[in-house]
């Protein structure tokens, strides 16, 4: 049993929830995993892979999005076997407080949580004592085309992530080169566990991905990220 100060009566607003499946990103590549989805996210990239959390022009919120009881999510997380949950969006930060009570609830039920993040906005003190995993994936120039700089990296932000020492850092590439783009980050703002992975929705382009991307990511003594989601299943919704 949860105890009470463990939870808020709070609700936050979910695109899917889901499991049967495996983390496919970052350093829990393979484990078994169940994910909540949050919605909203307060970048627009040019090739978001879930833009149903986000894009209004495309998407009825009232069709992709509902709200959700802190309560009712941790029920279901808890009730699935999965010991890891992965919380991911769109930007989860920004429904901080409903993020902190899930967050503090599945820890207390000794679940291991990983959040996904863009890394703009800073956790809170509150989030950061729960001790969830921040799984990092700052926008690089291709990625966040059509928007300022300022606004897809905001460096105080990044440093925030670095200091709790929970923090990994995974980059979605198109092109080798952009791994000295990579590099200058890591330079800038001393980040750490850095995992990189190809751009693709299905398992020929990750594959091809993978192996330009090796010679590379290897000399910076990176980790060779992928998609094992993709490799598995294709760009299958909710695995």
């Amino acid at each position: 049993m949860i105890a009470p100060s463990t939870t808020v009566s709070r609700s936050v607003r979910v695109a899917e929830k889901f499991g049967d499946t495996v983390q496919g990103e970052g350093p829990g590549t393979g484990i078994p995993a169940c994910f909540i989805r949050f919605w909203l996210c307060n970048l627009v990239c040019s090739d978001c892979d879930t833009p149903y959390t986000w894009d209004t022009t495309r998407f009825d919120a009232g069709v992709e999005s509902h709200c959700e009881s802190v309560e009712d999510l941790l029920a279901w997380a808890l009730d699935r076997p999965e010991e890891l949950v992965v919380v991911t969006g769109g930007e989860p930060l920004i429904q901080m407080a409903g993020l902190t009570a899930l967050v503090r609830g599945l820890r207390a039920a000794r679940r291991s949580v990983e959040i996904e993040t863009n890394g703009t906005i800073a956790p809170s003190r509150e989030l950061v004592a729960a001790r969830p995993y921040f799984n990092v994936s700052p926008k690089l120039s291709r990625f966040g085309a059509g928007m300022p700089p300022a606004r897809r990296l905001v460096p105080d932000v990044l440093r925030a992530f670095v200091a709790t020492g929970r923090a990994r850092f995974k980059f979605v590439v198109s092109e080798p080169c952009e791994v000295a783009e990579i590099a200058a980050l890591e330079a800038a703002y001393g980040l750490i566990d850095i995992s990189v992975m190809p751009e693709g929705t299905t398992a020929e382009k990750v594959l091809a991905g993978m192996r330009a991307l090796e010679g590379p990511v290897r000399e910076r003594g990176y980790r060779l990220g992928t998609r094992l989601h993709v490799l598995l299943w294709g760009d299958e919704r909710g695995r």
